[in-house]
């Protein structure tokens, strides 16, 4: 579950963000992402929300911010292409810091694989408003991404709803990142549930596929 800027504005997202923690748990990890947002409205979110991630068991992952990480006793963080090298972020955050990256091909990926990313997210899969000017790679883009990641999770973003989790597992990837499909519902909660069930059925259906 992915934020942005517009997001990170919205007065109700403390409150709405606390309510799908409560409901979701350690299913889900929310992704603190602004790359227009200050560093003491994105300190202010991540300190609110920090005791109903651990209450719950939710990964509370910071975007490119190591700093706001630090700040907040955090050791998570998500990096992409301007971010710090993932190496400079552990050290800063300490041999446990769980860090992952956001790729775009399946060479970004292998690097991000071989320099020690814990997840990857790849994408665009799907057209999204959320990066209108990055091409669609589609499912094939995605296998390969998974291909290239060899033993590291990948999750796909970009357009991902609950009918295209399928898909998406059968690719080879673990799961989804959201943003529109969680946030703009009108039932944000619901809609969480809703992509949780669908991942579910995808895993059994994968799982029950093997001989």
């Amino acid at each position: 579950m992915v934020t942005d800027d517009r997001l990170l504005a919205w007065p109700e997202l403390p409150r709405i963000a606390e309510r799908i923690l409560d409901a979701a748990g350690a299913a889900i990890a929310l992704h603190l992402r602004g790359h227009g947002t200050d560093g003491r409205r994105l300190h202010a979110l991540a300190a609110r929300l920090m005791p109903s991630a651990a209450r719950n068991g939710c990964p509370l992952v910071l975007n490119d911010r190591v700093d706001v990480a630090l700040a907040v006793g955090g050791h998570r963080v998500h990096l992409g292409p301007r971010s710090l090298p993932i190496a400079v972020a552990r050290r800063l955050l300490g041999p446990a810091a769980e860090i992952g990256a956001s790729t775009h091909d399946a060479p970004a990926v292998a690097r991000a694989a071989a320099e020690g990313a814990r997840w990857i997210f790849a994408g665009t899969i799907w057209a999204t408003p959320s990066h209108r000017e990055v091409r669609a790679q589609g499912l094939a883009g995605l296998e390969a991404s998974v291909a290239a990641a060899g033993d590291t999770p990948v999750l796909a973003i970009g357009g991902v709803t609950p009918a295209r989790l399928a898909a998406t597992r059968a690719a080879g990837a673990w799961g989804g990142a959201v943003i529109r499909g969680v946030w703009d519902a009108a039932d944000p909660v619901a809609a969480v549930s809703e992509y949780l069930e669908a991942l579910e059925r995808a895993r059994c259906a994968g799982e029950a596929s093997r001989p």
